[in-house]
């Protein structure tokens, strides 16, 4: 007699058979189911912000309870580290002289652990630092970032320009920071637990950004973007906000699929993420 199937597992063998037009639609469809939820169940949605830095600080916790437990920086990408302190330090500054307020704290909070993740890949942890993995070249980030950042940037009279520029490229180097990470997991193929559930926590953080910068919109009318600035720089943000959740979307999709597969380490195809 045939056992049937657990729904959970014969869901995931399903969208397994499908093609890659299918899946992706699949996973646009259940974007917009979850952002619909969110909308219906989270009635302030500047919540949705708090639960987003909440998962960046899981991720930061189970990055460091790495480094910590394994005494190894293996599969960790140094210059993915490096960048994120740095947009994090510049806009630190930029929460100062723009708007001192929660986010400021927060910004610190995360900027000090990730500093200490750098000092460890760096000093203590150096022998297993896979830097020939680690092989991006941060220039093609940064310059385009200060490239962007001049022309489109808050309007705001009340700042000076260098303040309203050096934030557009803090809004820009972070869509984009985790790249390097992200080539360093498609060099390996096979990504260890604690890596694999970092980058995830931080694909969820990048989506739940995502929709609350797109369910305040909804809610506001539009007029968020208004309140914004004037010219290009509200489609900037909300582009660099989209940019951010599709670029670990592959990964998550196979972080996922790994986990329901009872699989801890996720294996990645040739050309994913």
């Amino acid at each position: 007699m045939k056992v049937p199937k657990r729904p959970i597992r014969a869901i995931t063998s399903w969208v397994r058979r499908q093609p890659p037009k299918m899946k992706a639609f699949l996973g646009v469809v259940s974007a917009i189911i979850s952002l619909v939820l969110l909308y219906v169940m989270v009635h302030d949605h500047r919540n949705i912000f708090v639960a987003a830095e909440a998962v960046h600080a899981i991720g930061i916790v189970i990055l460091i309870y790495k480094l910590m437990k394994e005494r190894s920086c293996a599969g960790l990408s140094l210059k993915s580290q490096e960048l994120t302190s740095c947009f994090l330090a510049a806009r630190l500054y930029c929460s100062f002289v723009i708007e001192y307020d929660v986010h400021t704290f927060l910004d610190l909070a995360t900027l000090v652990p990730t500093l200490w993740v750098i000092y460890m890949i760096r000093f203590k942890l150096k022998a297993s630092y896979m830097g020939d993995k680690d092989n991006f070249k941060v220039l093609y980030l940064v310059v385009p970032c200060i490239l962007l950042a001049v022309p489109y940037h808050p309007t705001s009279p009340s700042v000076g320009s260098f303040s309203r520029i050096l934030w557009a490229f803090c809004v820009y180097l972070e869509a984009i920071c985790v790249l390097p990470q992200v080539r360093v997991m498609q060099n390996m193929k096979i990504v260890e637990p604690f890596t694999a559930q970092y980058v995830f926590a931080l694909g969820v953080a990048r989506f739940l950004h995502c929709a609350n910068w797109i369910l305040q919109m909804v809610a506001t009318r539009g007029a968020l973007l208004v309140e914004l600035g004037r010219g290009y720089w509200p489609i900037m943000v909300l582009l660099s906000e989209i940019v951010q959740t599709f670029v670990l979307a592959d990964f998550c999709y196979y972080y996922v699929k790994s986990i329901l597969g009872g699989q801890l380490a996720v294996r990645l195809p040739a050309g994913v993420v």
